[in-house]
């Protein structure tokens, strides 16, 4: 019995994979199978059911109408077995099981070389699984119990979730050495007016950040030079295309030699973001992520101090 049970929880996995990916093809890649024994799977799952789950066409597979009703509960069934799982994991060790963190590439792997660390050291028995995405996507996937908690910035679109406030983050300011700005003591709001900003690519939350900031300080960001990356965008600096705001934590992690960049605040002006630790308020694991949430707090308040201010630490119920 438990042989069969598992099986069928592995063909709802393998019917959320293509619903979510569309194919057959992309959906075995992403699961590591081969398509035809996906293929098998998937048949063998709609006569179990004796439903048709998929449209098939040579573009694609498309969810039918019943398998659109089905998805949402599929997703449920797979998170209370993964839940219970991890739950028996926490039960077994104080911090024990595996989780999938969200992050984002703006902080993640400016933050996560710190306190994971710390982390791994306290709870030695849990293990994350990281993965980045946009903020947006980071939702998404959460929602939909892809991940099991989002490390990211705020503010969070959906209402449904748990959000532990963790500490806010200046953006200062990178200027190229032979820039008019570049020996200028101090920089105000008003210097920067008709200045070019660059970015990073409108997919980020970042993006739509440094366009309010733009807006808000009279400078023109540019949208025909946009970079994939915060060290695309350093690099676009130093060869003179623009201004740019570049966050604290990637400025401490990866800018030391100061001689091609001036990195500075504006005096007067706060630029910033909020970060936040985020999961579903049912989420068999949501004792042990408070706890997570205040030792990153404590971690990033007692060794990153100089780059980021801690948030208020109460949970927030969206």
């Amino acid at each position: 019995m438990a042989r069969k049970t598992d099986g069928t929880l592995r063909q709802i996995s393998y019917f959320i994979a293509v619903a979510e990916s569309g194919s057959f093809r992309r959906a075995a890649d992403m699961l590591d199978i081969t398509q035809p024994t996906l293929t098998v799977q998937i048949a063998s799952l709609e006569e179990r059911l004796g439903l048709v789950l998929f449209e098939r066409s040579r573009s694609g597979a498309t969810v039918s109408p019943v398998g659109r009703e089905l998805l949402p509960h599929a997703r449920r069934v797979l998170e209370e077995s993964r839940g219970f799982h991890d739950l028996a994991s926490t039960l077994g060790g104080e911090g024990a099981g595996t989780y999938r963190l969200g992050v984002t590439p703006t902080l993640g792997p400016y933050l996560l070389p710190t306190i994971l660390p710390n982390i791994h050291a306290e709870f030695p028995d849990l293990k994350f699984y990281v993965r980045e995405a946009a903020p947006t996507d980071l939702e998404e996937e959460l929602r939909s119990a892809r991940h099991d908690l989002i490390l990211t910035t705020l503010p969070i679109v959906s209402r449904e979730f748990v959000v532990a406030p963790l500490f806010r983050e200046p953006l200062k300011l990178a200027i190229a050495s032979e820039h008019r700005l570049a020996n200028k003591k101090t920089i105000n709001r008003m210097d920067l007016h008709g200045e070019e900003v660059l970015t990073i690519d409108e997919h980020h939350l970042f993006h739509r950040q440094i366009s309010d900031v733009c807006e808000r300080l009279g400078a023109h960001m540019r949208r025909d030079y946009e970079g994939t990356s915060l060290d695309t965008l350093r690099q676009m600096v130093v060869m003179g295309m623009g201004l740019a705001f570049l966050p604290a934590l990637y400025v401490k992690s990866e800018i030391h030699a100061r001689d091609v960049l001036r990195i500075t605040d504006i005096t007067g002006t706060d630029v910033y973001r909020n970060h936040a630790l985020v999961w579903r308020p049912n989420s068999p694991g949501r004792v042990l992520f408070r706890e997570i949430a205040d030792r990153i707090r404590s971690i990033a308040g007692s060794q990153l101090s100089d780059s980021v201010s801690l948030l208020a630490a109460e949970k927030v119920v969206r």
